[in-house]
């Protein structure tokens, strides 16, 4: 009797699977199209359907509803910023420097504006995402956490900044994975990332143009006061 080899075969795609998959991604890109032309709070899965040549309601059987449709897109914008730290955790050992993950961030949202805007701009009116967004989330802030782990210790916060990490103790569900981080961890992560989104979302907007600013100097200079010690 032959035994068996314990191997596991995935299951191919078939054809069907795969157009389905291949309109899915051509909507996607019709739909960053229309933001890029109208911003996300216009977009039409009828018109994306006319674009494509298909009915409205042929469409809807790729993407249930426009809200759907956008949280596909946001989940993609978050997936791709958590690969790109990731890859970057995986070079350092796991333990990537803060100014690596800062420029790794600025280089992802210059690359697409658009992107930044619809998963860090303003909300789009009457979307709500689902919870299971955060988990992708959930893998850069892990990543951001290791490395404020590693910048090591820093001074003695003052009595604002105390106050804030005692507020953190308290709110860190954005930190899960990490029961262990230090109030002090918790608050270089917090305001790492509050700030240099802070000073991207004014370069994006180009407010910096009229003043004359190198934006790429004004944010390494932030990203060396937020990582001296």
């Amino acid at each position: 009797m032959t035994g068996s080899t314990g191997s596991t075969k995935t299951p191919r795609e078939t054809p069907r699977e795969r157009y389905r998959q291949q309109v899915r991604e051509e909507v996607k890109e019709k739909a960053w199209q229309q933001i890029a032309g109208s911003g996300a709070s216009a977009l039409s899965l009828n018109a994306i359907a006319k674009q494509m040549g298909m009915s409205g309601p042929a469409l809807y059987r790729y993407f249930a509803n426009r809200d759907d449709l956008i949280t596909e897109l946001i989940r993609d914008a978050y997936r791709s910023l958590a690969d790109a730290f990731l890859a970057v955790a995986d070079a350092g050992a796991g333990r990537p420097a803060l100014p690596e993950l800062a420029r790794v961030l600025r280089r992802w949202a210059l690359a697409d504006p658009h992107r930044y805007f619809l998963v860090y701009g303003t909300p789009v009116p009457g979307y709500h995402a689902p919870q299971d967004i955060t988990g992708i989330a959930s893998e850069m802030m892990s990543v951001l956490l290791d490395a404020c782990a590693a910048a090591g210790p820093e001074p003695a916060p003052g009595a604002d900044a105390h106050a804030f990490e005692e507020h953190l103790a308290d709110h860190r569900d954005w930190a899960e994975g990490h029961p262990d981080a230090t109030p002090a961890a918790l608050r270089l992560a917090m305001t790492f990332w509050s700030r240099l989104h802070g000073t991207l979302s004014l370069e994006l907007a180009g407010h910096f143009t009229g003043m004359g600013l190198d934006p790429a100097l004004l944010f390494e200079a932030e990203v060396d006061t937020l990582t001296a010690r």
